[in-house]
């Protein structure tokens, strides 16, 4: 009987301890959310949990819980900017894709443009130009790049001016420098040969002028020696020298 009892009294604690409220204190719940410029902000806190348990005999456990956090939905970075795909799938199309984005915590922005590839235009067009048979064409079209005209004059194959070719085109070609694509650089090279023949011509000179000094001095050396002989000789005729034999 007394463990009927027991047993009743040890359910019916169990019920009441299961049945109790779990409840929060409303005057600290306290949720905002606010979006202003792209910026959400989230603010969440002030939960509280209590149970108590009470047994026989006057014993109380009273447990309290309380959670609070903060959530500041502007430290959560935004996706990052996708840059567009640009691509070129023909062999004559001569541009190339260039595409680029940045992003931030407030905001990302991307974008990209083509850009024309001027030298595989003159490549392509001058390959046209030849397989239509105008090759003298073709190469003009080539000479326009600064490399290529180099090139050709340092091959001692000038390129065409105004249809002359060889010695003619090159004769053009120095009488309207201006109009050559590597001008600029024509220009240094002048500048720098110039200032070579002049060392080149000044080191000339002061070897001349030391082989000038080094002729007259051995010419000197020479007249002196044959001024002493000449004199030596003149002191002999003047004082000569006479033997006497005795028999």
């Amino acid at each position: 009987m007394i463990k009927n009892n027991l047993l009743l009294l040890f359910m019916l604690s169990f019920l009441i301890i299961i049945s109790l409220p779990v409840w929060g204190d409303s005057n600290n719940d306290t949720n905002s959310q606010t979006n202003q410029s792209g910026s959400n902000t989230q603010i969440t806190g002030g939960y509280t949990s209590t149970t108590t348990n009470t047994y026989s005999g006057g014993q109380t456990n009273t447990t309290t819980s309380t959670t609070s956090s903060t959530t500041n939905g502007a430290d959560v970075p935004v996706n990052s900017a996708s840059a567009p795909s640009f691509s070129s799938m023909s062999q004559n199309v001569c541009s190339m894709g260039v595409s680029g984005g940045l992003s931030t915590m407030s905001f990302g922005v991307s974008g990209g443009k083509h850009i024309r590839d001027l030298n595989c235009e003159r490549v392509l067009l001058a390959k046209v130009l030849y397989d239509f048979q105008m090759k003298i064409a073709a190469v003009s079209l080539l000479c326009q790049d600064e490399r290529v005209f180099e090139a050709m004059m340092m091959a001692g194959t000038p390129c065409p001016f105004e249809g002359k070719i060889g010695k003619e085109a090159i004769q053009q070609w120095n009488k309207y420098d201006l109009e050559r694509p590597d001008y600029n650089t024509y220009v240094s090279k002048l500048e720098n040969r110039s200032r070579i023949d002049e060392e080149l011509a000044e080191i000339e000179r002061q070897e001349e002028a030391r082989r000038i000094a080094e002729e007259n001095a051995k010419k000197l050396a020479e007249s002196k020696k044959e001024e002493a002989i000449i004199e030596e000789k003149k002191e002999i005729v003047e004082n000569p020298i006479i033997l006497v034999h005795d028999d």
